[in-house]
């Protein structure tokens, strides 16, 4: 899958990173399949910064990548340890968008796949309403 997405980036891209833990097997993928350097953050005390000797260097070309996008909030942390470190952000890429058409990001956005999932706001769920199946939040987040 991640070397059909990296045949869609049309941008020079000098290094990959994504956010731990559904986007390192695809950032380490993506690095392969163009050939450069691939790192990961991490979530610590609940803010993602990169660890174990990773680093960004100045104007280096970067790729966020991402197993799913869905509200693009962590797609987007990560953006911003790019544009803190000087380095230039050139795209997002996932595996799945499942954005719903929202444009999470205000740059190109590449995906294999886009789906459509309905989603509900806390309390709406008809199938939470009717007390057959219990809410659930899952994700690198939380659970509950």
């Amino acid at each position: 899958m991640c070397k059909a997405l990296a045949k869609k980036i049309t941008q020079k891209v000098d290094v990959v990173i994504g956010p731990a833990l559904g986007g390192i097997v695809v950032s380490y993928e993506m690095g392969r399949a163009l050939k450069v350097r691939s790192i990961f953050a991490e979530r610590i005390d609940g803010s993602l910064m990169l660890r174990r000797g990773f680093f960004l260097k100045k104007n280096e070309k970067v790729l966020v990548v991402e197993d799913v996008v869905t509200t693009g909030k962590s797609t987007n942390e990560v953006i911003e340890i790019v544009k803190e470190s000087g380095a230039k952000l050139v795209g997002v890429a996932a595996i799945v968008d499942r954005s719903g058409g929202t444009e999470p990001f205000n740059i190109l956005f590449y995906s294999l796949l886009k789906i459509d999932i309905k989603t509900y706001a806390a309390g709406n769920c008809p199938l939470c309403k009717e007390g057959k199946i219990p809410v659930m939040k899952p994700g690198s987040r939380a659970i509950t």
